[in-house]
């Protein structure tokens, strides 16, 4: 048996990206939990809340992802050597969710290593109770997928999906119609932190593909990496930009050089969304 939710939300409260259009798009951020620490990652979530960021993407973190270039990948193993597991990240949800007025979070994690150990039914549970807004699974294997549709809509938790913009026809209509929390079109092939910036001629046509099959937020990652991108996204017609490996690598040079980590991520968040959601 699962515990009690700890955060309990209406379909109106949970819905990613609400209100955002091609004029003003959403911004997810993906950090890996434990990168920074947990205590001092907290105060980067609330300060993210406040800046207005739609939806932070918290990674349970795992070692020698294939989809990571070497930022990522370091940062993960930065969080591994602090113990970083399913559990604390899921008891840093519940403590931290309550506190958030306009930031929803994504659970990111492997197969692999966070989900088969405890079961599929159990992670979902564990997902939805600690008030995770939305699960995003990597490295789901196809034999998998329709357990964990069916475990997720039996009790209410938003799935998020995924496809390439190169995907065939049929895996974008598979995308498009299973995804719940939104949709995340992974601009190019290749590993996080290595792709250039987002083509439009290529996702152009794309988005409107997906955009004419699903009711749910389209947000477009890899290569997503400045204020400008961020724009071209939501001119594209998605209705939110996903940053990852450039938020990572500053908050790997703010630990480095042992400068104000709350201070630079406040820059960069900036820098992508001068104005703040308000």
């Amino acid at each position: 048996m699962s515990a009690e939710p700890t955060h309990v939300a209406g379909a109106s409260e949970r819905r990613f990206f609400a209100g955002r259009g091609p004029s003003d798009p959403g911004l997810a951020l993906f950090v890996n939990a434990g990168d920074p620490g947990l205590d001092r990652l907290r105060d980067l979530v609330l300060l993210l809340d406040e800046a207005g960021v739609d939806c932070l993407e918290l990674a349970v973190p795992f070692p020698d992802s294939v989809t990571d270039g070497p930022v990522i990948r370091r940062s993960a193993r930065r969080a591994l050597d602090r113990g970083t597991d399913l559990d604390a990240v899921l008891g840093f949800i519940a403590a931290v969710r309550p506190r958030l007025r306009h930031t929803k979070v994504a659970l990111l994690a492997d197969w692999r290593h966070s989900v088969r150990p405890v079961g599929i039914k159990e992670f979902v549970a564990k997902s939805r109770d600690c008030g995770a807004d939305g699960v995003l699974l990597h490295g789901l294997p196809p034999r998998a997928a329709p357990g964990y549709l069916e475990a997720a809509e039996r009790i209410g938790q938003p799935v998020v999906t995924s496809c390439y913009a190169g995907s065939e026809p049929d895996v974008l209509a598979q995308a498009a119609r299973h995804a719940t929390a939104y949709l995340y079109l992974v601009a190019h092939y290749g590993r996080s932190g290595t792709a250039p910036p987002p083509r439009a001629d290529a996702l152009r046509p794309v988005l409107a593909t997906l955009r004419g099959s699903t009711a749910a937020p389209i947000a477009v990652g890899f290569g997503v990496r400045t204020g400008a991108d961020v724009r071209t996204m939501g001119a594209l017609g998605a209705d939110a930009a996903i940053v990852g490996t450039a938020l990572v690598d500053r908050v790997e040079q703010a630990q480095n050089a042992g400068g104000d980590l709350l201070a630079e991520v406040g820059r960069f968040v900036e820098g992508l969304r001068p104005e703040p959601a308000h």
